[in-house]
């Protein structure tokens, strides 16, 4: 991607336990409570920004609302942005794929782009997958979060940030061999329909902009 893109963003679930009477708020995608995380991963594999302790049932734009509007909450640098999955609009600072448009390295088989959009969407597909990956490693390195936790919520939400922190650690010395390769990668769900009306919010600023580092790609290929 441009040398202006500086990380992935996305949203995982992970298991959560809650009183009786939080229960459907923390239930929506899986048949259990979770609570919804949000993070941003870099290029290296590492969590640069990790948002814990939302519903499960709390939309994904809904909580990027939340780290943006935080007084201390996520600071995009001028001119940068982050690479996020068809679930979210593209906006200030973050860009989506093009909609319609093949994805994953999986949909093209043997052929290759033949237009600009699907070559944007296919680098945007190989160079998301880090964060994908990071969740990956997160949640097979740390079998606590694979099962129904014994703690206070609070406790909860610190021990996937203390998780994030120890993946960093643990990389920072090597490779980890608990991070699949991208080859090996397979790519998570497909926007769910609340995700997919999400879409056609998009902010006409960074549309262009897409529009321009696509082309830009495409006629540097």
């Amino acid at each position: 991607m441009a040398e202006d893109c500086i990380g992935a963003l996305d949203g995982t679930h992970i298991h959560a336990s809650v009183p009786a009477s939080e229960v459907v708020a923390f239930c929506e995608r899986k048949p259990y409570p979770t609570q919804n995380v949000l993070a941003i991963v870099d290029f290296n594999l590492r969590f640069t920004y990790v948002l814990t302790g939302w519903e499960g049932s709390a939309h994904d734009a809904l909580v990027l609302r939340d780290v943006l509007e935080r007084p201390n909450g996520l600071s995009v640098p001028e001119g940068k942005y982050y690479l996020i999955d068809a679930g979210y609009a593209t906006r200030p600072s973050f860009i989506s794929p093009y909609r319609g448009v093949r994805y994953h390295l999986k949909e093209f088989g043997s052929r290759i782009p033949t237009n600009h959009k699907e070559l944007f969407n296919l680098l945007h597909s190989s160079a998301r997958t880090t964060i994908e990956r990071a969740f990956g490693s997160l949640k097979g390195c740390f079998k606590i979060f694979t099962s129904r936790p014994f703690f206070l919520f609070k406790t909860q939400a610190e021990l996937v940030l203390a998780a994030c922190v120890l993946h960093n650690y643990i990389i920072s010395g090597g490779e980890d061999i608990l991070i699949p390769s991208e080859e090996e990668w397979t790519p998570q769900r497909a926007p769910s329909e609340s995700n997919i009306r999400e879409q056609r919010k998009e902010t006409h600023e960074w549309v262009p902009r897409r529009e321009r580092i696509a082309r830009d790609m495409w006629a540097n290929k």
